[in-house]
């Protein structure tokens, strides 16, 4: 069987798939898979190596580890997905990838609190407001945010010295759209390099760095839940991220700030601040 003809095999093989969506990305997936195949002339010792490969990527997750959105990430997948999603919310703020340290529930936290109890470093004050895209503030939003300390960790890879939850919270935004919390100004930080992934970044001489950001996922019923990073200016990496996930629009000025400074976490010690202004997409008139 020529090659193409057996692509076309495989293709027709899902002509009575229900669904047409999954029929549609089957049919595409096989075509692109064995185009690839073809093109790259791929051996067997090759397919055996990557065979090996998302098996070991496999066997590498855990519930605090997930080495496939860490492959997807590297491989710029991550991004992509998120990229595509983007164009058809263009009033939104941007969004950027999940990562792979999504992996437990962050402790719920009053506005104002300090999600990083268990971590040493520069303090800081992170708020801002939650709206639609008309600038109305949406009341109650939820705002999930995790970031890694200031020696570049997170809770899960330091669980000898971080409580699970340090670094984590998950706040309710006022009637106004307001919220606002205490932590440390996070570092920079390399990826999990000791599995399969950390295997390619080294074969193929790329870094494994991410430039400081912390983490958001924000939701309210009838909006679109976003998925985003504010990164810290002047962070080393900004234009180098491992996985490709910095926007412009998403930097932030983290501004010292001096002792008595007024600030709506109370914090009379000198901090560092940030904000972010956050922008929902509502989906009440997409399907009108």
């Amino acid at each position: 069987m020529r090659p193409d003809s057996l692509a076309q095999a495989v293709v027709d093989s899902f002509a009575d798939t229900e669904n047409p969506r999954l029929k549609h990305v089957l049919e595409s997936l096989t075509r692109h898979l064995h185009d690839f195949v073809v093109d790259v002339n791929l051996s067997l010792e090759e397919w055996e190596t990557a065979i090996d490969f998302l098996t070991r990527t496999g066997q590498k997750c855990d519930d605090v580890r997930q080495e496939f959105i860490l492959l997807s990430d590297v491989l710029g997948v991550s991004m992509l997905v998120e990229t595509l999603n983007d164009i058809e919310t263009p009033e939104a703020t941007d969004s950027t990838v999940l990562g792979p340290f999504h992996m437990i529930d962050s402790p719920r936290r009053a506005l104002g609190e300090n999600i990083s109890p268990d971590s040493s470093g520069q303090k800081c004050v992170v708020h801002g407001t939650i709206r639609d895209e008309q600038g109305v503030p949406v009341p109650s939003a939820v705002i999930d945010v995790w970031q890694a300390d200031a020696e570049g960790f997170y809770d899960v890879q330091q669980p000898e010295s971080q409580q699970q939850g340090n670094g984590r919270g998950l706040f309710t935004a006022d009637e106004n759209g307001r919220f606002h919390f205490q932590s440390v100004v996070p570092s920079h930080y390399p990826i999990p390099t000791d599995g399969p992934v950390g295997e390619l970044l080294a074969a193929t001489g790329r870094h494994a760095y991410r430039p400081a950001h912390i983490h958001f996922i924000v939701g309210a019923p009838g909006f679109r839940e976003l998925t985003t990073h504010i990164f810290v200016e002047h962070s080393r990496y900004l234009g180098s991220d491992a996985v490709f996930a910095v926007k412009s629009s998403l930097v932030r000025d983290f501004t010292p700030r001096p002792a008595g400074t007024d600030n709506p976490c109370g914090l009379v010690e000198p901090f560092v601040e940030a904000q972010i202004d956050i922008t929902l997409h509502d989906e009440s008139g997409d399907d009108t």
